[in-house]
């Protein structure tokens, strides 16, 4: 069975204009809800030994098996996991019911990357009222700094997605390939690859907001920032813009990737035939390659991802997100403690088991977890990589307080370079443009360029 990841989903697929216009008018959107936004550990002890029904938006897979072991361990508790969508579908019913002012869960799932479109437009709780900043440590910095937003802490982290390189070793071999430490090295390989023998490609890609700005990021690109919630600056021709336009350019320019839709059929075919020999993706990858791509099964590796200098370690997150609480909710008390058993108490261990790669230190340096030999990956102990991938995540990445929009209208813009097999940069430029447009007319103060 071919399962789609629930830790990275396509962005930008719906037409979300006007349904997710969050902008400042949601800066006075409902605080409905009784219980208190404040408490200590003995609050919400209270709370969890109280007769309490609790509303969990969530698609994870995990979710369900965490809820039954919660109310378990806290039977006054009902815990009602509902899956409203994935990604932007959850998005815009969450967003109808905060206008509504009625019909928000207590808890929901939220990616990092469309985190600040809730957070800053005053939709979340602030969890540091139940003094869940102290669980800083407990984090990466990169996912903690996503969940961290206009000095409050807007969800408990989920899981992660620090990049990597998955790819297939069998074919690798088969040309001679060395595995690229470098992007100069990538796009030469990529030629390498398909003057060789033309029906196989580096990898695909027909355009992703989402791979895009993580890209960018490893790059060291810093293309959006956000000061006192309404005033956004946009370049996306800044140093680390460019660097990715200018090398991926090659590739989309060069007919070097191949034009096969990611998650498609015709994807997990190439996966599996090698016609597609690399992936640089989230760590939450391998569950997929291995219930989808079974049939490559000892073909493919992980190894880090290419970096822009050489020798100097650099990555990104891609994919991953976290637990919020909503203001909406009536029983914040008892929606913080199941959040807390849920990224940050023995649920963790059930997210793990069901494909999630963790956010929690204590469980990336577990010995167990760094040595486990992956029988797909050929024995490798891939999670080493991964781990080492996520301590080398580079610090001060933001996303916009309307970056769900944003990326909805990615394939309008820089898709467009992609169909024409151009330039990327022009893309990148139409797509700051249009996105610094939506930005105003929302209330923001967009200034954009250097």
């Amino acid at each position: 069975m071919k399962i789609r990841s629930t830790r990275r989903l396509r962005r930008g697929a719906a037409a979300l204009t006007g349904v997710l216009a969050l902008g400042l008018a949601l800066s006075a959107c409902s605080s409905a809800g009784g219980s208190a936004e404040t408490g200590n550990a003995d609050d919400i002890a209270k709370a969890l030994d109280t007769e309490t029904t609790i509303t969990v938006w969530a698609w994870a897979p995990a979710v369900e098996q965490i809820a039954k072991d919660f109310e378990k361990e806290h039977p006054k508790i009902t815990v009602n996991v509902v899956n409203a969508g994935t990604g932007n579908d959850q998005y815009v019913k969450l967003q109808n019911a905060i206008k509504a002012g009625s019909g928000a869960p207590d808890v929901a799932q939220i990616e990092y990357y469309a985190l600040p479109q809730f957070a800053l437009s005053d939709s979340l709780v602030d969890l540091k009222g139940f003094g869940f900043d102290s669980f800083a440590d407990k984090y990466t910095d990169s996912t903690w700094n996503s969940v961290s937003l206009n000095n409050g802490i807007y969800a408990l982290p989920q899981d992660s997605g620090p990049m990597a390189l998955f790819y297939n070793k069998a074919v690798f071999d088969q040309y001679g390939i060395a595995v690229p430490t470098t992007w100069d090295e990538y796009v030469a390989a990529a030629k390498q690859l398909h003057a060789a023998d033309p029906t196989k490609y580096i990898t695909n890609d027909t355009g992703d907001a989402g791979f895009t700005t993580s890209m960018i990021w490893q790059a060291g690109g810093q293309p959006y920032k956000t000061e006192k919630s309404t005033d956004v600056s946009i370049n996306l021709q800044d140093a680390g813009s460019k660097k990715f336009a200018d090398t991926w350019s090659q590739l989309v320019e060069g007919g070097l990737v191949s034009p096969i839709t990611s998650w498609s059929d015709e994807w997990y075919k190439g996966l599996g035939d090698g016609s597609i020999a690399t992936l640089t993706i989230g760590a939450w990858m391998p569950g997929n390659l291995e219930s989808g791509v079974a049939q490559a099964s000892g073909d493919w590796r992980v190894a880090p991802m290419p970096t822009w200098e050489k020798g100097q370690a650099a990555s990104a997150e891609n994919g991953g997100g976290g637990d919020a609480i909503l203001k909406q909710s009536k029983n914040k008390l008892a929606a913080a403690g199941f959040l807390q058993y849920m990224n940050e108490g023995d649920g963790t261990q059930t997210s793990i088991a069901k494909g999630g790669f963790p956010s929690t230190v204590a469980d990336l340096n577990n010995d167990s977890f760094l040595n486990y030999e992956s029988p797909y990956f050929g024995g490798q102990k891939i999670n080493q990589v991964l781990v080492q991938s996520s301590k080398d995540v580079v610090k001060g990445w933001q996303y916009l307080p309307f970056q769900v929009y944003s990326n909805s209208i990615f394939n309008d813009t820089v898709g467009k370079a992609y169909a024409n097999k151009s330039d990327l940069n022009a893309g990148l430029e139409a797509w700051q443009k249009a996105t610094a447009d939506y930005g105003n007319e929302q209330g923001f103060t967009v200034k954009t360029g250097n």
